[in-house]
């Protein structure tokens, strides 16, 4: 089986698996192998596998296919040739095919997996074996869908509301309960106060006697149904001898002749509804009977205040974790990235001859079998070029290089910019610092991105320098506006022994 692998250009490590037969690789999407690159064709090249044979064919690709450094047409490929299109350097590879024949093949697999990694004896560690083969596997799948950042967030965003839940929300309710039972305890009071005033009337069982207007003066009660054990309201006495129809009071009815203590009930328009028994002293038996119920609805201020105290608490608690949320955030995401940031930078490094091999004074102990990996591929690689060119020195100095370019630029005509192979400013003739700006006694030496006023601009010329570094040092153009003008940027590289750029020459012509 025959495979591609980039070794070079922004899809660096892409693996494309060749089938028998054609290939067609491109950038549009009636191709076999789709790859989008900047500067491949629709239709870029085929590869033809045939028989344990690869032959390669330009398909009129616009800025061609190049084998081992040469442009070409149509040819036969050999093991470990290099292939270099707009962006990207892929080498042949031949694998050799194994084959097993198993049985449910996927089920072993999982089998031996599970086989590798030995359930702990202690409890601790049995906690995180079960934690990270049960639930961490539904946390991957959400993975497949969404970016681990997006993750991170909404796993933050469930703590948050999991921590009001269990925190905020308790000592809420629990300030509710009692100030709904303070409530409750002033509607008790309020009936026995009904009792104890209209005793008299009540021993008699003279309803219509009772008084009851303390109650149009207490602060929170918004109405009340005073009514006997079949229902007929005595006060207020605007609903004198109509029989009640509102709920509350025909549940207290019902509910004071088979309970002692008082009816509690919160209302659906956020009010409290008491429920409770008036009672008279029977001389004939020598106990106190119920002769009739009062309902009374409460809205005090102290309901509000709670309520809104309450919003207040929750939205104070809400707003903290969530700005907390966001501070730990960031720092889990700039922690996590930072080590792939330099483990890229390093890579990048030794791959241009600058860094024999990755290293990091982060400490994350489960990178270290990926960089143990990265510097086997790494030390192959140079190996692999060292045998394939005859050797070469793996850090190679830009200075020859940036030297030669700085000889052409004492005769350039327009403005010129030369960067190393860091893309940091090397030399800027004075046309150049006029057109960009920039001046090279206080830049020199500092990466064109922060130099520069426009990042649009600089990162214009970065990408170009990549692609002509992408494409054996051959020029690479494109139209930018720079002060109010169309202005055409032509970059090319100087490659070094180890077949990477060492300097770039950037030249701008001003469009008429």
């Amino acid at each position: 089986m025959y495979k591609l692998v980039a070794i070079g250009g922004k899809i660096r490590g892409k693996e494309v698996i060749l089938h028998e037969g054609e290939n067609i690789v491109g950038r549009g999407n009636e191709v076999d192998h789709n790859l989008t690159l900047q500067g491949l064709s629709k239709k870029h090249m085929c590869l033809t596998v045939n028989e344990g044979k690869v032959y390669i064919e330009d398909l009129g690709s616009s800025n061609g296919t190049f084998v081992n450094g040469k442009i070409i047409k149509r040819q036969a490929l050999n093991k470990d040739d290099k292939i270099a299109v707009p962006n990207a350097i892929f080498q042949l590879v031949y694998v050799k095919e194994k084959k097993v024949s198993l049985k449910n093949t996927e089920s072993k697999e999982d089998v031996e997996i599970e086989q590798r990694e030995v359930v702990p004896n202690h409890l601790p560690g049995k906690i995180r074996f079960h934690f990270k083969k049960k639930i961490m596997p539904i946390i991957y799948g959400f993975n497949e869908q969404y970016e681990w950042s997006q993750l991170v967030a909404i796993l933050l965003g469930l703590f948050i509301i999991i921590n009001i839940a269990l925190t905020i929300f308790p000592v809420l309710r629990t300030n509710k309960n009692i100030l709904v039972y303070e409530i409750a305890l002033r509607g008790k009071h309020y009936a026995d106060e009904v009792a104890r005033i209209n005793n008299v009337a009540l021993q008699r069982r003279n309803l219509e006697q009772i008084n009851t207007n303390f109650l149009d003066k207490e602060d929170g009660v918004v109405s009340y149904e005073l009514f006997d054990l079949e229902g007929r309201v005595v006060r207020p006495l605007n609903q004198l001898n109509s029989y009640t129809n509102d709920t509350l009071s025909i549940e207290t009815r019902d509910w004071i002749q088979k309970n002692a203590k008082p009816l509690i009930k919160i209302l659906s328009d956020g009010k409290i509804g008491i429920g409770g028994a008036i009672k008279a002293y029977d001389v004939r038996t020598g106990r106190e009977e119920v002769v009739g119920g009062i309902s009374i609805r409460f809205s005090p201020r102290s309901l509000t205040a709670e309520a809104a105290n309450s919003s207040q608490a929750y939205f104070e608690a809400l707003s903290t974790s969530i700005l907390v949320a966001i501070f730990f955030f960031a720092m889990i995401y700039y922690l996590t990235t930072r080590h792939i940031e330099q483990m890229q930078l390093q890579i990048e490094e030794s791959l241009r001859g600058k860094r024999k091999e990755l290293e990091s004074k982060l400490l994350m102990k489960e990178s270290i079998p990926l960089k143990n990996t990265i510097n086997s591929v790494l030390q192959r690689l140079r190996e692999l070029q060292s045998t394939d060119e005859g050797g070469f020195d793996e850090l190679e100095d830009d200075g020859p290089y940036l030297r030669k370019l700085e000889d052409f630029l004492s005769g350039a005509q327009g403005p010129v910019l030369i960067l190393n192979s860091e893309k940091n400013i090397n030399r800027i003739n004075l046309e150049g610092e006029d057109l960009m700006g920039i001046r090279e006694s206080s830049s020199s030496g500092m990466s064109l991105l922060d130099t520069a006023r426009d990042q649009g601009f600089a990162a214009t010329v970065i990408d170009l320098c990549d692609q002509s570094a992408n494409n054996d040092g051959c020029n690479q153009k494109e139209t930018y506006e720079i002060g109010g003008h169309e202005y055409e940027i032509n970059v090319a590289s100087l490659m070094g022994k180890d077949g990477f750029a060492k300097a770039f020459y950037i030249t701008f012509v001003r469009e008429s």
